[in-house]
């Protein structure tokens, strides 16, 4: 059994006993975690918890190597872990770099105990204590000066754990927590849901910005497309309860969820709880447990991927206005994803509709929103007829990537009517075009069709549509009243009418509340309507 758990060494920093201990309080059925961090971690690291705790019985046998209750006997029972922690290295590994001291009493025992633990040497004794178990290690690597040597800087390690303790908190919004260094409360979370956890985290106005996920195996929040980040640092998953580093699968199935709602070279926030069948992940691929391995990843990566595509679709994704007042705080968008009908006003700078509708003004770009209807009247219209024969084949060249994505995805192109064959010598000819595309007015359309298709994007035919809807549709220069409202009567009927095919929004829109404020009104039109009648879901949260 020792050999089939062991990973290597759980212990090289103090940021490892902080993930240690907390998973045991979690596996014991903690409520309330409290962390406590001095100098850095290397002088003291305290754990307590309101868990099942340890028997008397059993405390003694805590530090010893691989001396778990978190896996029977069997051989089998590593292939169905259900616990964070499980291979039973983590007080050992604590008690041979430092000093430990573990009290603990289960609820039902009268008095607690206390091991002290050095090394080898282990003593145990009885003492008073609350139920639960608080676990201390001071003077971690004080006989190791090596290891001690090239530990990282006090302020480096406490940054470390204050972020690994924020995603606990995030993944486990349900509970009490606390994080304290040198005497310093650093992070509180009282029990809530997902949002509120992202409240205590990244502060209540990313929390306005988060949208409920909840799908077959996965439940979190994902921010809305206006909140977005050059970086993935806040994109957080967690299976079966344990925060893990997302494989790269599930951070493109987030992206792809948002579709062209999220413009390239961004990520979203996001928290994701992915749960799997015991038996279909392996935890115990790296020492830390930051990786697992799982047994359907394209599975668990389509599921994540419509998870976020359906909280996406539920909510209305019109952008607010710039704020008129430097202090203002952007106001959420009504609780309800119906495109309302516009009614036209006029046109302004020959590109932007202004209109009303709910009571708000709205800014229309017209070039995006006739680009967002004609993607749409694309998509619909491919495969409905039988592909288009070129009355010859045309010969276009093809640099090696696109000759190697050629016969990768050959099959899926000929599928909805685009068939390109290695011709060899660099070249490809092209026989066929879906009958949707054929008759478009689009300059170098047979060479826009292929360099899309064998791009470098993750869905060559949404990447196809999105470049041919960009041409034809309306520019500054174009607009006019009566076209003005066929754009905004098409983009109503568009299925996703918050975006164009390329991520930039369509609509804005200001609610009158805010023109009164700008303008010094006060009076009896200074009341919420529109925009600013979205119902709250408490304080400080919106409920968009």
């Amino acid at each position: 059994m020792a050999r089939l758990i062991a990973a290597g060494e759980v212990v090289s920093r103090p940021l490892d006993v902080v993930r240690e201990l907390v998973d045991n309080a979690l596996d014991a059925g903690a409520t309330r975690v409290e962390v406590e961090v001095d100098g850095g971690g290397l002088r003291l690291v305290r754990v307590r918890d309101n868990g099942g705790g340890i028997p008397a019985g059993s405390v003694g046998l805590a530090p010893l190597r691989h001396a778990t209750s978190k896996l029977s006997p069997q051989a089998r029972s590593v292939e169905g872990v259900t616990t964070l922690g499980f291979r039973g290295e983590a007080l050992w590994a604590a008690a041979q770099a430092g000093e430990l001291h573990v009290v603990s009493r289960p609820a039902a025992q009268v008095g607690a105990c206390e091991v002290l633990a050095q090394g080898e040497d282990v003593q145990v004794a009885r003492t008073s204590a609350p139920a639960g178990t608080t676990v201390t290690v001071r003077n971690l690597f004080a006989r190791l000066p090596g290891r001690l040597r090239t530990q990282a800087p006090a302020a480096s390690e406490v940054r470390e754990v204050t972020a690994l303790l924020g995603r606990y908190v995030l993944h486990h919004p349900g509970l009490h927590w606390r994080l304290s260094v040198d005497g310093e409360v650093r992070l509180t979370h009282a029990p809530s849901d997902h949002r509120g956890a992202v409240a205590s985290v990244y502060g209540p106005l990313s929390a306005n910005r988060v949208l409920a996920v909840s799908g077959e195996g996965v439940r979190g929040v994902v921010s809305r497309p206006e909140l977005t980040r050059a970086r993935r640092d806040r994109m957080h998953v967690s299976v079966n309860g344990r925060p893990v580093l997302a494989p790269p699968e599930l951070e493109r199935a987030v992206i792809e969820g948002f579709g062209e709602l999220l413009p390239a070279g961004v990520a979203p926030l996001c928290v994701l709880d992915v749960t799997v069948a015991p038996e279909d992940h392996n935890p115990n691929v790296h020492p830390a447990k930051q990786v697992v391995a799982l047994a359907d990843l394209p599975g668990v990566a389509a599921r994540v991927r419509a998870a976020v595509a359906a909280a996406l679709a539920a909510h209305p994704l019109a952008r607010a206005l710039p704020e008129l007042r430097p202090a203002a705080e952007p106001t959420p968008a009504p609780g309800h994803a119906a495109f309302p009908a516009l009614t036209l006003l006029g046109v302004y700078q020959e590109l932007y509709l202004l209109a009303q509708g709910e009571g708000d003004l709205w800014v229309v770009d017209a070039h995006a929103a006739h680009e967002r209807a004609l993607f749409e009247h694309l998509t619909r219209a491919l495969g409905g007829a039988p592909p288009a024969e070129l009355p010859e084949p045309e010969l276009l060249h093809l640099t090696p990537e696109q000759l190697a994505r050629l016969h990768e995805r050959g099959p899926e192109l000929q599928s909805w009517g685009l068939t390109l064959e290695d011709f060899g010598a660099g070249l490809a000819r092209l026989r066929t075009l879906p009958a949707a595309l054929a008759p478009l007015n689009v300059p170098r359309l047979h060479e826009q069709i292929v360099e899309s298709a064998l791009g470098d994007g993750p869905d060559p035919r949404r990447d196809v549509l999105a470049r041919l809807a960009c041409a034809p549709a309306l520019k500054a220069g174009m607009l006019d009243l009566g076209r003005g409202q066929a754009v905004l009567d098409a983009l109503a009927a568009c299925e996703h009418p918050w975006a164009c095919p390329h991520g930039r929004p369509t609509v804005l829109r200001l609610s009158e509340r805010d023109l009164a404020h700008a303008f010094g009104r006060r009076g009896a039109r200074d009341v919420p309507r529109g925009r600013d009648a979205a119902p709250s879901a408490g304080p400080g949260v919106s409920g968009s």
